[in-house]
């Protein structure tokens, strides 16, 4: 998809961070922006900047780890815009840290039903469209996390290993099907985002449970890790990059490949897998 400029985008979690930086990275291209996230307030904030920016925009509230309030999103996007070009499946939390043995289980259910069962609704929901019309694009945020496996990370990694597996998939049976629609996977290290704070949003049902001493210094390490990441706009503009050239996986940080390279010569030499920190 070179050509943006009056197309329509779809981007979850749009309200902040990496979602609402695409949000306006597309925006410049002369997109029109459809924006999903959980959050009323911020969403309506992005909204309200990009609509003073001149955009052509709308938000709908969106829970993505629920088939039918995607569905939802689909269908006020065609209500207001006739059509879907770009689908951008970014919503995702941090999910618990510590060792797996003493992550609640409730942490497991709620990070894979966000991060990776949103990546599914959103397939579900939207590629049967964009197949239909010939004509479209779709990325999924995954991280770095899904091509490594940090320590003290157990959900989050499970839930980006699968985005990264289910992309690839999700490319091969599109070429296989002949369409042109395209696939991207992004795969960023740490970004100046609010996903350490991503408790805010739990449901009812996953109450935050006390971290423990190895679960506190996860959380401290990773606050210190994303306040000291690159700005979303640079992930932005990668992701707008990658659309444009057809670009499958989307690395933001050269310094992460080493350690990618680390895992694959890990699993060719069947050894077992090295436990370096990631930077």
């Amino acid at each position: 998809m070179e050509q943006l400029a009056g197309k329509v985008a779809v981007v979850t979690g749009g309200a902040s961070g990496i979602g609402r930086a695409v949000a306006h990275r597309l925006a410049r291209e002369g997109m029109q922006l459809v924006l999903a996230d959980i959050e009323e307030a911020p969403l309506q904030a992005t909204e309200r900047e990009l609509a003073d920016a001149g955009a052509a925009v709308t938000a709908k509230i969106t829970d993505v780890t629920e088939p039918s309030s995607v569905e939802e999103l689909r269908d006020h996007a065609l209500a207001r815009f006739g059509a879907v070009h770009l689908v951008h499946n970014n919503a995702g939390v941090g999910g618990g840290g510590g060792p797996m043995w003493m992550v609640p289980l409730a942490d497991w259910h709620w990070t894979i039903g966000v991060n990776l069962f949103g990546v599914v609704h959103g397939i579900h929901t939207f590629v049967p469209l964009l197949v239909e019309q010939g004509e479209g694009h779709v990325v999924n945020t995954a991280s770095i996390a899904g091509l490594i496996s940090p320590a003290f990370m157990g959900p989050y990694n499970a839930s980006k290993h699968a985005v990264v597996t289910i992309s690839e998939t999700l490319h091969k049976e599109l070429a296989t099907a002949g369409s042109p629609v395209g696939v991207s996977v992004l795969c960023p290290g740490f970004v100046r985002t609010n996903i350490a704070e991503s408790g805010r949003n739990r449901p009812d049902w996953a109450p935050a449970a006390e971290s423990g001493r190895a679960g506190a210094e996860v959380e401290g390490a990773v606050t210190r890790l994303v306040a000291g990441g690159i700005e979303p706009e640079q992930v932005a503009d990668a992701v707008c990059e990658a659309v444009q050239t057809d670009t499958f996986y989307i690395l933001t940080h050269a310094d992460s490949e080493p350690a990618v390279a680390l895992r694959m010569h890990d699993v060719l030499e069947r050894r077992a897998p090295s436990n370096r920190p990631y930077r």
